[in-house]
């Protein structure tokens, strides 16, 4: 049986490209940039790219990009715009459970839950954690954002939600948050690329600072920052607050 977010990726590209959420490209990479120094060499892997936005534009600055996805849909999507943009690079689809790599890359990305936090078990998230962290070479560094769970502790995620919802995009609705796992249950209505409307009952994983500080200790970081996550415009100036929905997490090795 076909997991919420294998359903949701069959035929969602071009809609996805609509999403509010994924319109920060530019301002994420120029941090991204500024954390590696702009050093053109190093070899970089972009974990659940989708669309391959983030893999597109670094690889349109120079940058030698892996773009992996668990969707065969997205990914065709993305070869199709790298084609537009200009730009060849490797797409390759893989389960980030599951990856193929060892010690190849001086930087991992995994940005806008690109597969963290959304699967079922505790146990399946940390196998992408450490998936991740087999990829890197001994001194690299892991980047990516995840839902920062003291948010739901002050706020209603159901709220959020109906506030960021915008005409045709996909809608969260149904939402209820367990304190016991830290994770949303909720039902996700939107319409595929042929205009199919869809409900999927999903559910995510929210992390606090403590845990995912333990979880990436356990996998050999020495350094690891947390900040909060705006979109387009990450800072290590963000300290993270209960307001952020999402976090921003740096560690290197």
């Amino acid at each position: 049986m076909k997991q919420w977010y294998e359903s949701l990726f069959e035929n969602y590209a071009h809609k996805y490209d609509e999403e509010c959420y994924v319109h920060g490209t530019i301002g994420e990479c120029d941090f991204i940039e500024q954390e590696i120094n702009y050093d053109k060499n190093l070899k970089i892997i972009d974990i659940g790219c989708g669309t391959g936005r983030h893999s597109i534009e670094l690889a349109k600055r120079g940058y030698q990009i892996t773009g992996i996805d668990l969707s065969e849909s997205q990914l065709a999507r993305a070869r199709e715009k790298a084609k537009e943009a200009g730009v060849t690079f490797d797409f390759q689809k893989h389960d980030a459970r599951a990856l193929p790599f060892n010690g190849e890359f001086d930087l991992a990305i995994m940005l806008c839950e690109g597969g963290f936090s959304l699967m079922e078990t505790d146990e399946m998230n940390f196998e992408i954690l450490k998936n991740a962290t087999k990829a890197l070479k001994d001194n690299g560094k892991f980047i990516f954002t995840t839902l920062n769970g003291l948010f739901p502790l002050f706020h209603s995620v159901k709220e959020f939600y109906e506030s960021a919802a915008q005409e045709g995009n996909s809608a969260c609705k149904n939402c209820s948050f367990d304190l016991m796992t830290f994770r949303d249950h909720n039902t996700v209505a939107f319409e595929d690329d042929a205009g199919n409307k869809k409900e999927l009952t999903c559910n995510e994983r929210y992390y606090v600072p403590s845990e995912l500080t333990w979880l990436l200790k356990t996998l050999g970081y020495k350094k690891i920052d947390i900040f909060g996550a705006k979109l387009g415009a990450y800072s290590r100036n963000d300290k993270l607050t209960t307001e952020d929905f999402e976090m921003l997490v740096i560690s290197q090795k």
